[in-house]
């Protein structure tokens, strides 16, 4: 990796460096290492610790991404730390059970697919890549027992997901206590001065700080990111709740599913999970509080700039043609799939043959909902039984067609 020959003024790197931020703590010392930076002509080292659990990323997991890739810009080193080690204990983070452990070959391949996907979003040149494994599996029991004797239990039971837990009689695992240090130590070996994370990772990386003082090594600064809201408007973005817009997904779900968002999450959106301007964010402001404007349009305008961020402005255009085309002039996309029925079949079952709904249970609900049509006829009977005698649109959902065939 080059030298980097030329920062930008300090408050300049202030500005881009808190856009979207939460808290950074201290900022007092964020500047101070900065203009330390400024003056030795020498980039800080910015730390961002990568889940290698869920290897498929959504746009919840770009906003931390996004934040690392600002540091790129300004000139700064970013370090992915993949937790291939830290993988196989397994971190509860703002949920009440901990995460399931993987092997060392699930972390690490999980963690190859990690960096492919943020690379969309990071320079890839300029990203250094590390795993965990390389001193946390060098530690002997010595050298760990002498690690958790830097740290209370006390001060480590303050974390708000572990004293729920405690609170309610739910299980805390000595392992699970261990992470956040490991975490520590992982700031303490690549001589860490801003360590990136969301809100609900902010004990772990305050812990972190504290660590780094006990190995005699100047503190960290602390960054969190706020935790995007689904689509669905309630819950933080998840995969588990299906309220995600995956940045590998096609164009056509980035699109819709960017029009389903509730109409007072869009200028987050805009913020937290694209890249314009802060001039634009400020017209984007004025619109939705302009009651000429129709938020629509600028969820429709954003839809579009998500695709050709993961995709292509052709694969934008494109997407919105068939949106259009399919729930404005009330037409079908270009490309359905067939299925072939050779015997009468209720309509439960049907759904999750296709693979619109991974239970009947499922099925029930998007029927009951009103989301199931035939040949364009609301089925409102969970009962109905499905007889073909010519081609025939199932639609379930907003977004899923098939065409059904006689065997």
């Amino acid at each position: 990796m080059s030298s980097v020959t030329h920062f930008p003024p300090i408050n300049e790197q202030m500005d881009l460096i808190k856009r979207g931020a939460v808290e950074i703590i201290p900022e007092e010392d964020l500047v101070k290492k900065l203009e330390r930076s400024l003056k030795e002509n020498k980039p800080l080292n910015i730390k961002l610790g990568c889940d290698p659990t869920r290897p498929d990323l959504h746009l919840g997991h770009t906003v931390v991404l996004r934040k690392l890739a600002h540091f790129q810009q300004l000139g700064h080193l970013a370090i992915l730390i993949i937790g291939d080690f830290t993988g196989m204990i397994g971190d509860p983070s703002g949920r009440n059970s901990a995460r399931p452990p993987l092997s060392f070959e699930e972390a690490r391949e999980n963690g190859k697919s990690y960096f492919e996907q943020a690379s969309l979003i990071l320079d890839r040149e300029k990203t250094k890549i590390v795993y965990n494994s390389e001193w946390l599996g060098k530690m002997n029991f010595a050298d760990i027992i002498k690690l958790a004797s830097k740290y209370t239990v006390a001060r480590m039971l303050e974390r708000d997901d572990f004293t729920n837990r405690y609170k309610n009689g739910i299980p805390i695992s000595l392992h699970e206590i261990l992470y956040p240090l490991a975490q520590a130590m992982d700031s303490v070996a690549i001589d860490s001065d801003v360590e990136l994370g969301g809100t609900d990772q902010k004990f772990n990386l305050l812990v972190g700080r504290d660590i780094q003082r006990e190995f005699g090594k100047e503190p960290q600064v602390i960054l969190t990111m706020p935790l995007l809201i689904g689509i669905d408007g309630v819950e933080k973005m998840s995969k588990s709740l299906d309220n995600y817009i995956g940045i590998t997904e096609t164009p056509k779900e980035i699109y819709g599913k960017t029009l389903s968002i509730p109409d007072n999450l869009i200028y987050t959106y805009y913020e937290l999970a694209t890249d314009l301007p802060n001039s634009q964010l400020k017209e984007i402001w004025k619109k939705l509080n302009d009651k000429e404007v129709n938020p629509r349009d600028l969820k429709r305008s954003l839809g579009r700039k998500l695709v050709e961020m993961y995709h292509s402005k052709a694969d934008a255009e494109n997407a919105e043609a068939e949106f259009d085309r399919i729930f404005i002039s009330k037409g079908l996309p270009d490309e359905i799939s067939d299925f072939t029925i050779d015997k009468e079949i209720d309509i439960l079952e049907l759904i999750v043959n296709v693979g619109f709904a991974p239970t009947r249970s499922e099925a029930r609900r998007l029927v009951i909902q009103g989301g199931v049509t035939l040949d364009g006829e609301k089925i409102t009977d969970v009962k109905q039984s499905i007889k073909i005698d010519k081609p025939a649109i199932l639609k379930v959902g907003k977004r899923n067609f098939i065409r059904l065939l006689k065997k």
